[in-house]
């Protein structure tokens, strides 16, 4: 059923899942929670995870609340962090979160769910607010979690604002009603504290689904933009589809499981495809189509596969790793090292000797804006796959 799907696929750790259950399969409408700390304007394949969750939520009829942390986007949250997180300016907090939400609706039906900044009720609370808070946790219960204690067994310093911020999250389910709240596992503290505040004021609590972390490209640690590693929501077509292609294939049941809507039944059977390059073909595919459509999906992997059909393309690129994402062409030339000066790079490109993706590039002084598993092809016989 779709009650269980909902409650299964995708999902790490549910707490109170009987309770959930029933709730919904009782036909009231649910409110569900999503937090949302506008630390950066760009989402990617891990943010997918939840929303595409929440979305589930949205097609059984159920009332998605994301609430914009612009008061708490001004402590950082500290979930996973080893260091205190440099605090963001109003400025930043507005771009991100009106950059969020944009992306947010190529999953979500946005203009159906309750947006609420949460600097609404903080900033009107004041200091009677916090004092309030303060005492519905003990500073024991909230520094024994994992990342406080590491940092404190380490030497490092933890700021009061940091071991107030779950506080200030777990009141956001207070506010808004919240019957359930969703997060990845690394929000597990912050989760649990939005059912004891709601218990500290006297509400129900609400239940908890927590997904898994997607880890990126390397396969080793999880997506983010700032390792590098990550698969944007809003890529073009060709990007998302070289990228995914360039995954480590062992990464590829995973995220058949949390980035497509394929069932169980389906990913299994392409399993069985002969060879990995075959199922990477049809997960890059399928991943493409959420996003940019069929047809957008079809052109992508028609244009992947005449680049690599080639037989003068070697099977094993070697990696070019690259500082910036945006070059001029003439640089991105000298970085290879095939081009042993300036004036020999510009006749390369000028002779139309440069091809990224496929495409010839002849103006030495053009930008481009370059992502990780994009092909540069230098003179007959050089072919790099960039890593940035």
């Amino acid at each position: 059923s779709k009650i269980e799907h909902l409650l299964s696929r995708s999902i790490e750790e549910a707490i109170e899942r009987a309770h959930l259950a029933v709730a919904l399969r009782s036909g009231r409408q649910l409110r569900v929670k999503l937090g949302i700390d506008p630390t950066a304007p760009d989402l990617h394949l891990g943010h997918a995870v939840v929303l595409r969750k929440l979305k589930e939520f949205q097609d059984l009829g159920h009332q998605i609340v994301l609430v914009i942390g612009d008061f708490t986007a001004r402590i950082g949250d500290p979930s996973g962090r080893s260091e205190t997180r440099k605090p963001l300016t109003e400025k930043e907090i507005k771009v991100n979160s009106k950059g969020y939400l944009i992306q947010a609706a190529g999953i979500l039906n946005v203009r159906k769910c309750e947006v609420v900044y949460n600097g609404k009720w903080f900033k009107k609370g004041g200091l009677e607010k916090i004092l309030e808070l303060a005492a519905a946790a003990s500073m024991q219960q909230v520094l024994h979690r994992a990342d406080f204690a590491k940092r404190l067994e380490e030497g490092n310093d933890v700021s009061l604002l940091e071991a107030l911020y779950p506080l200030f999250q777990g009141y956001d389910s207070v506010e808004v009603r919240a019957d359930v709240e969703l997060g990845g596992t690394d929000q597990k503290f912050n989760l649990l504290m939005g059912r004891k505040i709601q218990r500290h004021f006297g509400m129900p609590e609400q239940d908890v689904l927590m997904t898994p972390i997607l880890e990126g490209l390397d396969g080793v640690k999880k997506m983010s933009k700032s390792y590098g590693n990550y698969i944007g929501i809003t890529e073009s077509a060709d990007s998302m589809f070289g990228k995914v292609m360039s995954l480590p294939d062992g990464l590829m049941p995973r995220y058949f499981l949390l980035c497509t809507d394929l069932i169980e039944d389906e990913i299994g059977r392409v399993g069985h495809l002969p060879s990995p390059r075959d199922q990477k073909v049809r997960l890059a595919s399928e991943i493409v189509k959420l996003y940019h459509g069929e047809d957008g999906a079809r052109k992508a992997r028609e244009k992947f596969e005449s680049l690599f059909s080639k037989k003068e393309i070697p099977a094993d690129i070697p990696e070019l790793k690259l500082s910036d994402t945006s070059l001029e062409t003439m640089d991105l030339v000298l970085e290879s090292r095939v081009a042993a000066s300036r004036s020999e790079a510009r006749r390369l490109i000028e002779q139309g000797g440069v091809e990224l993706n496929g495409e010839k590039i002849t103006d030495p002084h053009q930008t481009q804006h370059l992502s990780s598993g994009d092909v540069l092809k230098i003179g007959k016989r050089s072919f790099f796959r960039l890593k940035v």
